[in-house]
């Protein structure tokens, strides 16, 4: 996951300094499925990295399958050829590409002291976002709320293998949030998950699970009294119900978005500039992340010799 963080942060580096090419992803809505696909292509100039990651997204995958909701494959090319270098797994990319860009937000939005987590969801992203957080700064609680015993237990199990972090299941919304630090929302919710007016002043949340411009996790309140932080402007207008729905209302407005998460990276803009200002970051995911991430990946699997091989060319 270090390493990951590491390689997201410079990922956005190149986003802000100009030297990622990341075309608008390209999505496919199979509604009577609860299923949506997603090509996202995406090149690092500096780090070298050309990817493109094809992504489903069915809701009701581990409810009747018992597969994940988020199923995807990542194609990495060679930059100087085009050829083919590898094909990957890409849902632990994705776990692992959304963790990293919560733990680049938290790193310079959260408060230095935070040490209390709370999280909504407790899915492989949940976990992943406990790890990633937990990277940059110094937890010593996390608290999860899910309705979904199995996944709560699994998680659970996963967080309580660290031996100095208190692990506790929240019994409602309202305890995670009074309880809290750091927010994370990773769910598949259509509707606000707590309710923002009781988050304490300088709570940092990460709002990763909403990626479609009808669906939301946060309320209207936490929107209009947070310094909002995104990962792409462009994507989080045409994407994130987070953002969409509250600026429909007039709740807030395009100028309400403090920055892009690139903006931060490279001291453009500051980040947290009080210890009692309430901050969002929302993520609907980029390209960028995913080609960071493999390429990390890619190269850890060459030197240790994992892996199949095979020719396409032939």
């Amino acid at each position: 996951m270090r390493e990951s963080i590491d390689a997201v942060e410079e990922a956005f580096r190149e986003f802000e300094l100009g030297t990622a090419t990341m075309p608008t992803r390209v999505g496919v809505t199979i509604p009577e499925k609860q299923g949506w696909l997603g090509v996202m292509p995406a090149y690092l100039e500096r780090a070298g990295s050309l990817t493109t990651k094809i992504v489903t997204v069915y809701e009701n995958n581990v409810t009747r399958y018992g597969i994940p909701n988020v199923l995807a494959a990542v194609i990495l090319n060679d930059v100087e050829t085009g050829r083919v270098e590898a094909i990957m797994e890409g849902s632990q990319i994705t776990a692992m590409r959304t963790g990293a860009v919560s733990g680049v937000a938290t790193k310079y939005l959260a408060r230095t002291d935070a040490k209390r987590l709370g999280i909504f969801g407790a899915g492989v992203q949940a976990r992943r976002q406990f790890q990633a957080v937990r990277e940059v700064r110094e937890i010593r609680s996390v608290s999860v709320y899910d309705t979904r015993k199995e996944m709560t237990r699994d998680f659970i199990a996963e967080a309580t293998a660290q031996d100095d972090v208190k692990v506790s299941v929240a019994s409602t919304p309202e305890e995670v949030v009074r309880e809290s630090d750091i927010i994370v929302t990773a769910t598949t919710s259509a509707t606000p998950v707590f309710n923002g007016r009781q988050t304490k002043p300088g709570t940092h949340i990460n709002a990763i699970g909403a990626f479609t411009p009808s669906t939301r996790e946060v309320d209207n309140e936490t929107i209009s009294t947070s310094k909002i932080v995104v990962d792409s402007l462009d994507a989080a207008l045409a994407e994130a119900g987070d953002i969409i729905i509250p600026m429909k209302e007039g709740i807030i407005q395009r100028e309400s978005i403090w920055a892009e998460l690139g903006e931060i990276v490279t001291g453009k803009k500051p980040g947290r500039i009080s210890e009692e200002e309430k901050t969002l970051f929302k993520s609907v995911g980029l390209g960028i992340q995913d080609a960071a991430v493999a390429l990390v990946v890619f190269k850890k699997a060459l030197s240790l010799g994992v892996g199949t091989r095979f020719d396409l060319d032939s």
